[in-house]
């Protein structure tokens, strides 16, 4: 089966706790690859996870670093983080463009994934921003230059548009409801499997040799509720449907 490279899908978070007049600080380290990996593993791939605090320095530099993976999946992770390694940000020393060689990889054959997330394609306040790079171009999407998070706090259905495209994996039936995703727009030639409130939640698309998909939603909560994620049999042949059609 296929190696898969997940890049992203976790945080650190700081909160400060305010007790009277006094106050402490707390910091906690959490992931959110865990349904996504569990999916793909039980269906028989190898899943590599380079945690979003680690992506700066350690995000494949070349065609070379690529080309041990058969896929790349981005998510709620921000262009920032595999442009400004510690290099280029820190000591500012030229370093290597990594998101063009992401580009170059996907055409001579490799397969991208983006999932939604609140620093997916443009992000919370833009500050994904992958409108303004040239990974924009592969995408089979395209991007608002603005914040481009739809909350869906009752949740909303997904629709199939797409019933029977091998990158759905064969999942049947109803959808569970989801809370949210990333607004983008067709690209002309791409080819959309599903969609949520009207917009793109699942298209796929070629670039050059390539291939490169989006999920819109999230992978794991807060978009992606339990039952989606977690209790219904159709996450796991959907996002194994999608790295499957993605490795060619």
């Amino acid at each position: 089966m296929s190696r898969v490279l997940i890049a992203g899908e976790s945080w650190i978070t700081h909160s400060i706790h305010v007790k009277g007049v006094d106050s402490f600080t707390t910091s906690a380290y959490a992931e959110g690859v865990g349904p996504l990996r569990r999916a793909l593993e039980s269906r028989g791939h190898e899943v590599v996870h380079l945690p979003g605090h680690l992506v700066p320095a350690q995000f494949p530099d070349d065609a070379a670093a690529l080309a041990e993976y058969d896929v790349v999946v981005l998510s709620d992770i921000g262009a920032n983080s595999l442009q400004l390694s510690p290099e280029v940000f820190e000591r500012a020393r030229p370093g290597a463009d990594r998101i063009d060689a992401l580009r170059g990889w996907v055409g001579d054959g490799g397969g991208l994934l983006m999932v939604g997330g609140y620093l997916s394609f443009t992000g919370f306040e833009a500050k994904a921003a992958y409108r303004n790079t040239v990974l924009h171009e592969v995408l089979p999407v395209e991007l608002l230059p603005e914040d481009d998070r739809v909350e869906l706090p009752a949740g909303a259905r997904p629709q199939v548009t797409g019933a029977g495209h091998p990158a759905l994996g064969g999942v049947t039936g109803d959808w569970p409801s989801l809370l949210g995703y990333n607004r983008v727009r067709p690209r002309p030639g791409a080819e959309i499997l599903a969609t949520l409130n009207g917009d793109p939640l699942v298209a796929v698309g070629d670039h050059l040799s390539g291939r490169a998909a989006v999920f819109t939603s999230d992978c794991s909560p807060h978009w992606a509720p339990t039952s989606f994620c977690e209790e219904w049999d159709g996450y796991a042949d959907l996002f194994g449907g999608l790295i499957q059609w993605l490795a060619q």
